[in-house]
């Protein structure tokens, strides 16, 4: 009640000719209010809008002067001076949430076009890039690094154990070399994926043309070829719509015998060997995790890999299956479930409780499921894991047409910044920088748009129910205040952390300024490259808190993260003590 009599006041001295109001300004002149949104109109676009319409005017136009505003309504009745207007709290601080945002997109676009290329703007989107035969050399691994990837992706549905092996200790040799940049290390399994059997060549397949799948080892002809999963026949029914490569084409399913699928071609394309085959809306009765899978499961335990994502995960049974086997090996890889199948919509939520995080996998999620669907749950996927405190990746086919080209198409701009402002922590490229011909300008591409994206976005945008994730830590209503008081501030939040948990909860509040995540353990400054906001850091730690937190910030002001004089917000809290006592939490604000 105070605040609001407060407010109310301050308008009161404003509109009384007082000092001037932030929120209500007088015009010069005219005494009117001008709210700071009228502030910020750039005048000249203004003058050369109206100027342009007076000189089409010509004579008996009726010309009207630069600025002058036609009423198409009824006008507001006039607010005399000496009236009060009621402003309550809550209506300042939705103003001054309206200003600040409209002040940063007016800056952002005063700024100059290079601004967003220079190393010192700190992107909070992370860049997930595929490892493949167009950047699986040390050169292109630095360039990568150097121009955004954050985390390095193994598909292990190409290559072997050997061409990976080499990728993971370019990586780590990055890594051991650069200690302001760090790369974590993603191993994506195959799966149970349903694919067509080799072929001498190419055929083309035209509309209302029969083709044949069969379940016969080593059959490639012109009318038909071999299908590598024996369950096909029983699987599949008369209407359902066979989809090549996640719809390059499409056939119909007319009748089926004991081992053969006969199909009407629909849309029509050029077959090759070892094209991925889907049904609409069905998923394959297969394990989610094959042999295969398991044996570079276990190459990675080798090799320490910082991520797994595991492919067409159906129920949260296989996440638990898979954790089982990394605890029994003493392994500490965090598991991103791919969502990319029907059958895994009706368990998202047991799936997502059980993993780590999720990655929107939209290629094959649009081929089991309606394309229009895709958008829908890709949002309600990022929505879930956000409220849950979990990891959230964006994937396949965006920046598709950067495979060949080298730029982007326009939808595929919208793509990045639709994913960034719904708040994925990362995007990811597959094919761009696997195979693709400008594998470092689609990663420039993927930096300065999120970077722009993020620039005109407000700070703090919270999932209502994000404390249910955590209602069992203290640490998760410090986190809240660290944010609030980071955002209040302006500043950045620094954290020490062993485990990564504090972090990572901070990073799942979206605070305004980076949160500088100093850590003692190499393993979990790799696997906090992948979260949003994040910056860490790897330093030994003192027995002396106060002499750790000194060498931090001057860490920091050394390498231009913060200058002499800015304050910083550091927090203490987490699930595993630093310097103070279990049932000890607190935050602080110091100056540089």
């Amino acid at each position: 009640m105070a605040m609001a009599q407060a407010a109310a006041a301050a308008v009161a001295r404003s509109v009384g000719g007082g000092a001037a109001s932030p929120l209500l300004c007088p015009s010069s002149g005219s005494g009117a209010r001008r709210s700071p949104i009228e502030a910020l109109k750039p005048s000249k676009l203004s003058g050369r809008f109206y100027g342009e319409k007076e000189r089409r005017g010509g004579r008996g136009s009726g010309r009207r002067r630069p600025f002058e505003v036609v009423a198409v309504a009824s006008k507001l009745p006039r607010v005399d001076a000496a009236e009060v207007l009621p402003v309550s709290p809550e209506d300042v601080s939705k103003e001054e949430e309206s200003f600040r945002h409209l002040k940063s997109i007016q800056q952002v676009g005063q700024a100059a076009p290079g601004v967003w290329s220079k190393p010192n703007v700190r992107r909070k989107t992370k860049i997930v890039c595929t490892i493949g035969p167009s950047t699986n050399t040390r050169e292109m691994i630095w360039k990568l690094a150097e121009t955004g990837m954050n985390v390095a992706r193994l598909n292990m549905s190409h290559g072997d154990h050997a061409s990976h092996q080499k990728v993971i200790d370019l990586v780590k040799e990055y890594n051991a070399e650069n200690k302001d940049n760090v790369i974590a290390i993603m191993l994506d399994t195959k799966g149970p994926e349903v694919r067509s059997g080799d072929l001498p060549q190419p055929i083309t397949l035209t509309s209302g043309q029969e083709y044949t799948f069969t379940i016969k080892r080593g059959v490639g002809t012109e009318t038909s070829v071999s299908v590598n999963y024996d369950d096909f026949v029983s699987d599949v029914e008369v209407g359902d719509m066979l989809l090549v490569d996640g719809g390059m084409m499409s056939l119909v399913v007319k009748s089926k015998t004991v081992d053969s699928v006969k199909c009407e071609v629909v849309d029509g394309g050029e077959l090759k060997s070892r094209r991925h085959l889907n049904v609409r809306g069905k998923s394959a009765t297969l394990p989610s995790i094959t042999d295969k899978d398991w044996e570079d499961i276990k190459f990675g335990v080798e090799n320490q890999v910082d991520f797994y994502a595991v492919s067409f995960v159906k129920d949260a049974k296989v996440v638990h299956e898979l954790k089982d086997y990394l605890k029994s090996s003493g392994a500490d890889i965090h598991v991103i479930v791919k969502i990319e199948s029907a059958d895994s919509i009706p368990n998202l939520h047991s799936i997502i409780t059980a993993s780590d995080g999720a990655m929107v996998a939209r290629g094959d999620l649009g081929a089991e499921l309606p394309i229009e669907e895709v958008p829908l749950l890709q949002e309600e996927i990022i929505r879930m894991c956000r409220s849950m405190g979990k990891a959230v990746i964006v994937a396949t086919n965006m920046l598709e047409s950067m495979i060949v080209h080298p730029t982007p198409t326009r939808a595929e701009v919208s793509d990045i910044a639709i994913a960034v402002r719904e708040g994925s922590d990362a995007v990811m490229l597959s094919g761009e920088t696997a195979h693709g011909k400008f594998p470092l300008k689609a990663v420039k591409v993927m930096h300065t748009v999120s970077l722009r994206t993020e620039a005109t976005m407000v700070g703090g945008e919270t999932p209502t129910n994000l404390g249910q994730a955590f209602k069992n830590h203290m640490s998760e209503m410090f986190a809240y205040h660290a944010t609030m008081m980071s955002n209040n501030l302006g500043t950045s939040i620094v954290v020490f952390t062993r485990t990564g948990f504090m972090a990572i909860l901070l990073s799942h509040y979206r605070p305004s300024g980076t949160i500088f995540a100093f850590t003692d353990q190499e393993r979990v400054r790799q696997r906090l490259a992948l979260y949003q906001g994040v910056c860490p850091i790897y330093m030994q730690f003192s027995d002396d808190a106060e002499k750790t937190f000194n060498e931090a910030l001057s860490y920091l002001q050394k390498q231009g993260m913060v200058k002499e004089g800015e304050e910083v917000a550091l927090v203490q809290s987490g699930r595993q003590a630093i310097w103070r006592s279990q049932s000890t939490h607190n935050i602080q604000v110091r100056k540089v």
